[in-house]
């Protein structure tokens, strides 16, 4: 009898237990995030006010005049002075202007090219009409038979391109391939057009996989899934109305069918008789 009571206080201790390590394991899962979060966008906004504000006069600045700092003024004069600087490069006298000023600049040895491969990189990167890094996809790397996260960039051109194509009829396109958990680094390779797999999935989703380490799954639509199969099943006008950054012919599912051949080679089994 004493023994079963014992135990029964063991038990309703450990269920307790469990409960406040559930308890404590779900707010961190609820804190984390919205902390991390917190403290990222406050760094930020602190970060961009003390380059902007000691800019301002006194008299514009409401720190002067307030019993408290007021944050985000510096933001918002940096995205207002932005918004000025293109308006007024958007006419032919700022246009004039910028490219005096680029005149100047590639005159000099050192800055000129640094300043030529910065510009081309924000201008690829942030023009409207640009489709790079707007499509993922899977390739073979490092070797045949495993799969990496890869994010689309552009076509080969110039020398690689030429390159690639004279030792292959297949034209070459240039793609991403982020590490883990960091995707800021990574591996630029320049693959077939055949040998890139497209996947459903938006490239924020592709980042948020390659960051977990694999633990944040995407949800696949059923739509997108039944479109896949469809797909696969080679019928036409599946993937009509698809927009991509470059059309990248799919390669196919991840496990081929084994080819028919195989079926035939095969030695047929000795008759058991």
């Amino acid at each position: 009898m004493e023994e079963d009571r014992f135990d029964g206080r063991i038990g309703r201790r450990r269920g307790l237990l469990n409960r406040l390590r559930n308890y404590l394991l779900t707010g961190i899962i609820v804190a984390a995030p919205l902390t991390i979060t917190v403290y990222l966008t406050a760094s930020m906004v602190n970060w961009v006010d003390s380059r902007v504000k000691p800019w301002i006069p006194a008299r514009w600045n409401p720190d002067s005049y307030l019993p408290f700092p007021l944050p985000g003024i510096g933001v918002v004069l940096a995205v207002i002075f932005l918004v000025l600087l293109g308006f007024f490069t958007a006419n032919i006298f700022g246009r004039t202007i910028i490219a005096i000023g680029e005149s100047i600049l590639n005159r000099m040895p050192l800055i000129r090219n640094i300043y030529a491969a910065l510009k081309q990189i924000f201008e690829t990167a942030l023009s409207e009409r640009s489709r790079t890094f707007r499509t993922a996809g899977l390739v073979e790397y490092p070797r045949r038979g495993l799969w990496a996260i890869v994010f689309i960039a552009t076509e080969a051109k110039g020398e690689i391109s030429h390159r690639l194509s004279h030792e292959d009829e297949d034209d070459a396109i240039s793609v991403f391939l982020p590490t883990t958990p960091n995707p800021t680094s990574g591996f630029l390779l320049f693959v077939p057009r055949k040998e890139v797999l497209l996947l459903d999935m938006s490239v924020e989703d592709a980042a948020k996989l390659v960051i977990s380490a694999g633990l944040i799954t995407p949800v696949w639509p059923a739509r997108q899934r039944a479109k896949a199969v469809r797909s696969a099943s080679g019928r036409p006008g599946d993937d009509a109305g698809r927009v991509v950054s470059v059309e990248v012919p799919v390669r196919g599912r991840l496990v081929d069918e084994p080819p028919e051949e195989w079926e035939t080679d095969r030695p047929e089994p000795a008759d058991p008789r």
